[in-house]
């Protein structure tokens, strides 16, 4: 059931998804070679524990695996998405998507971005340029009327026209009173499919772009999903409500 959100709710979400986005910017400042995963997501932990909210993903769990211990996900060149923060030296040359969820007077917000470690690839830049703009394209999608096709057909016609292939077995979805709402909202679709939008609704929109195939496992440790073919993914994220006809980027610094 895809959960409508009142006015006081958003305001609510907004106040968690203004912290998500604080967090970002600061570990966005502080990424650099030398720097493990592990000092990001302790200077998250504090950040988010300094504004009286609790991290969304420490301890969540999933069927199959374990507990999730950091506070972030950061994922490193061919993770797509949920690496575990360790002792993991980021080095010149690579990206790490960083997901940050926080929840606050019960309510949630969700975002995540792609950040260069150093001097990279004008490859991998291009990638990271195109799976960004390909988020505020689908944004520009959440409208009432539209519906859940039109945003994952935004996004996967733009990256599709440049090569890139578009992650499937993961998606964005509902949040607010949840970390996971309904609905799911795949980066691929047909226009007009999918469930209606409406004003009041939360949603998180996430693109999940591989460079090479769109085929993903999950790595050994049960979380960190990483791309088949070893190439480089990029991931952008934000937390979205749709009031009086239009977006609105809550996670927006």
């Amino acid at each position: 059931m895809i959960l409508i959100k009142t006015k006081k709710e958003i305001d609510y979400i907004r106040e968690s998804c203004q912290i998500v986005a604080e967090v970002l910017q600061l570990l966005k400042n502080y990424i650099k070679p030398g720097v493990t995963t592990l000092e990001l997501d302790r200077m998250a932990e504090d950040y988010i524990l300094s504004n009286n909210a609790r991290a969304a993903f420490k301890g969540y769990s999933q069927v199959g695996s374990f507990d999730f211990p950091g506070s972030i996900c950061s994922s490193v060149d061919d993770e797509v998405v949920h690496g575990i923060p360790g002792n993991r030296v980021l080095n010149e040359g690579e990206i790490i998507s960083i997901d940050v969820g926080v929840e606050k007077n019960g309510f949630y917000g969700d975002a995540a971005l792609t950040v260069a470690v150093g001097n990279i690839s004008d490859e991998k830049k291009k990638l990271m340029e195109v799976t960004e703009k390909s988020l505020y394209l689908a944004i520009e999608e959440a409208r009432p009327g539209n519906r859940i096709g039109d945003i994952g057909y935004a996004v996967q016609s733009y990256v599709e026209s440049f090569g890139y292939s578009v992650v499937r077995d993961l998606c964005g979805h509902g949040v607010g009173k949840h970390l996971h709402e309904d609905p799911q909202i795949p980066n691929y679709g047909k226009k007009g499919s999918g469930s209606l939008l409406k004003n009041g609704m939360t949603l998180a929109i996430e693109p999940m772009i591989n460079l090479g195939t769109h085929k993903v496992f999950v790595d050994e440790d049960g979380w960190t999903v990483k791309t088949m073919d070893g190439k480089p993914s990029a991931h952008f994220e934000h937390t979205i409500a749709i009031i009086d006809g239009k977006p609105e980027i809550l996670t927006k610094c």
